[in-house]
């Protein structure tokens, strides 16, 4: 039986684990997830700038996050662009605790290590700002450039992420009396909903392998959150929290690896998954088709998983083109077919578009054939969810 998202936080909220991972599809709600598990732990009417900052239950990443970063492009002069920061709790707390602490440094060097040691990130002197330049190395610069989305992405998560740095670090220090600031005493939970998602594949393994061993170092009672539709990501965590670390005492069973899936009533569903197996994006796509082609509950967008699976398949195999691994009678009739319905297809959670029977039968037809010509295995029974 399907669950609300409330019903999912609370349930969330229950768990003793010290990390919970959860994959989900984009469009499935992670994000809202992220905000009604915001509103459980401090309900908007107590969420003010005027409540003291030591009673903050909860730190959490995510769309909003990043909406709280606006660019001035200065359209009367084109000359001075600047990245704007707006007041609330968040930028308050974040910018004013780096700014006392001196370590605005700490994001620059964050941010420079992810996308261009010469991009360089300056704070206006109260916070409120951020400009950008290029460094040349010969003692002159390209100043107030505009940054890509995927950059500003990346630096207003390295202003997250070093703020995180120094909370970890402060509340592990075990008597309060003791520790740097008093302000994150009652900190509970850290919620991140997709982390810079724009970087290429060498440093999204290596920022997944940071926040891991930060996680790993936090011997206070702060517990974690983590959601994602990136199944890269996603498994390099999953090995990561699979590996102990007699350091600082963590264990494989202090994490649960789960996936969050939007059921077509319009509820939720949050299913812990296998401790010893990592999640392999192409087998649980060939498990949703087959759950779909048995409940005959067949959507536009299933067209677009069986591509995912082909392109996949065929960059492993070393074939030049997708289409070589369809049956080769009719190949090109498969291959239009596919490319109408998975073009503007949408993901599972989105608007469902409905396809006729003669569409149901192919597609049956074609996971079928690409299971056991390139023999698959399924990673689920098909009356079972994962």
């Amino acid at each position: 039986m399907g669950q609300s998202l409330t019903e999912i936080a609370k349930e969330l909220k229950n768990s003793t684990k010290k990390v919970q991972l959860i994959y989900a599809f984009n469009g499935t709600g992670k994000t809202r997830l992220s905000r009604e598990f915001k509103e459980l732990l401090a309900p908007k009417e107590t969420d003010t700038e005027e409540q003291k900052e030591s009673s903050i239950k909860i730190m959490y990443y995510n769309a909003f996050t990043e909406d709280l970063f606006y660019w001035d492009n200065d359209l009367d002069t084109d000359l001075i662009r600047k990245l704007t920061i707006r007041p609330n709790g968040f930028t308050n707390l974040a910018l004013g605790f780096l700014k006392d602490q001196g370590l605005d440094s700490n994001i620059v060097s964050n941010f420079q290590h992810y996308t261009n040691q010469f991009l360089t990130a300056r704070f206006s002197s109260d916070f409120s700002e951020v400009t950008f330049s290029i460094e040349r190395g010969d003692d002159q610069s390209v100043n107030n450039v505009k940054i890509s989305k995927g950059e500003e992405s990346n630096f207003i998560w390295c202003v997250f992420y070093s703020l995180l740095e120094q909370i970890v670090e402060i509340l592990n220090v075990p008597e309060p009396d003791e520790r740097a600031t008093n302000q994150f005493d009652n900190l509970k939970y850290v919620f991140i909903d997709d982390p810079v998602s724009s970087l290429d594949d060498t440093h999204l393994i290596e920022l997944a392998v940071n926040i891991a061993e930060l996680i790993k170092s936090s011997t206070s009672e702060l517990k974690f959150i983590i959601t994602t539709h990136n199944p890269l990501f996603y498994n390099v965590l999953f090995n990561e929290f699979n590996n102990a670390d007699s350091r600082f005492g963590y264990k494989p069973k202090h994490c649960e690896k789960k996936r969050l899936e939007k059921l077509s009533d319009g509820t939720f569903s949050l299913d812990v998954q296998p401790k010893d197996s990592p999640f392999s994006y192409h087998l649980f796509l060939i498990s949703e088709l087959e759950k779909a082609i048995a409940s005959g509950n067949i959507q536009k967008y299933h067209y677009n998983f069986l591509r995912n699976i082909l392109e996949k398949t065929s960059t492993f195999l070393g074939y030049n083109k997708w289409e070589d691994l369809l049956p080769q009678e009719s190949r090109e009739a498969y291959y239009r077919r596919i490319i109408n319905l998975s073009s503007h297809s949408k993901h599972n959670g989105e608007e469902i578009s409905i396809i006729d029977d003669n569409d149901k039968r192919v597609l049956s037809f074609l996971v079928s054939e690409v299971k056991s010509v390139y023999h698959f295995n399924t990673i689920v029974n098909n009356s079972e969810t994962e």
